[in-house]
């Protein structure tokens, strides 16, 4: 197969989503057995090692992870954070891979195996479900040992912490699961995540949006979004959209001129002057 060039990989990641700073892409023309990728916030330049890839599907996946980092950056006045991978990051590379299926650009193989297939659908159902229904058991349970604890004197917390030998956090969290009645199929850990959003509204909101489809990354993004009234990132209009490709085509062919031009001196440099 062959790969994508760098300069049709940088034009693929800006169909995806334009990027309010520009950036270099560029290839190592090596092999790395530790990164595929990387991003220099300092320069704005995404570096792939090409040499790692002999598919454009696993080539695209690591230009959008870093160009993730670029736009993660961009958000922030062109600087990344201390910890690179964040919540908010994790949502940015979801997003645009999200957008990238859409435009068919990049295929979701995890769906082209059969046997993958079945075996997601056994985890979902028989571990993730079936842990969730046994932790919201544990909070119906732990309820009852709360009232239980308070009928014979005794101090709810002792309990947890001296006989049951549980986290008061996590006992808390479970119970909070069983009181808003958290759907099951997100299992234990989405199912913890939910109960801790005190509002209903925004509670069955996230709910459903796991239940969609949507990642754990982008859905506590969204909901942090919401708690601090941070508006989403405004649609860019029809015109402007137009506008940046055509500066950015523009940008393009003077490169290649550029780049056509020492080509060409390359090839006929000028004849020595005879004195």
């Amino acid at each position: 197969m062959v790969l994508m060039d760098h300069d049709k990989l940088k034009a693929a990641l800006l169909t995806i989503r334009d990027a309010p700073l520009d950036f270099t892409l560029v290839f190592s023309g090596k092999g790395n057995n530790r990164v595929n990728g990387m991003y220099k916030a300092e320069t704005r330049e995404i570096v792939i090692n090409d040499r790692n890839f002999t598919d454009n599907n696993l080539l695209l996946y690591t230009a959008v992870h870093e160009y993730a980092h670029h736009l993660h950056a961009c958000a922030r006045g062109g600087v990344l954070p201390r910890r690179s991978h964040t919540v908010e990051f994790w949502s940015i590379l979801h997003d645009l891979l999200k957008r990238a299926e859409e435009k068919g650009l990049y295929r979701n193989v995890f769906y082209d195996s059969p046997e993958l297939v079945k075996l997601t659908a056994l985890i979902r159902e028989k571990y993730l479900r079936e842990n969730g229904t046994l932790v919201k058991e544990l909070g119906m349970h732990l309820l009852k040992a709360y009232t239980l604890c308070g009928d014979t004197g005794g101090r709810f917390e002792d309990y947890l912490d001296r006989v049951l030998c549980i986290p008061r956090t996590a006992a808390a969290a479970v119970m909070r699961m069983y009181q808003y009645n958290t759907n099951p199929a997100l299992g234990a850990d989405n199912m913890r995540f939910v109960a801790g959003i005190r509002n209903e509204e925004k509670r069955t909101a996230a709910e459903a949006a796991l239940l969609r489809g949507k990642s754990p990354d982008t859905v506590k993004a969204e909901s942090k979004r919401q708690a601090t009234g941070s508006p989403p990132p405004p649609a860019e209009e029809p015109r402007m959209v137009l506008e940046k490709e055509k500066s950015r085509i523009e940008r393009t062919i003077a490169h290649l001129s550029k780049r056509l031009h020492e080509i060409e001196q390359a090839l006929h440099p000028p004849s020595p002057t005879v004195s």
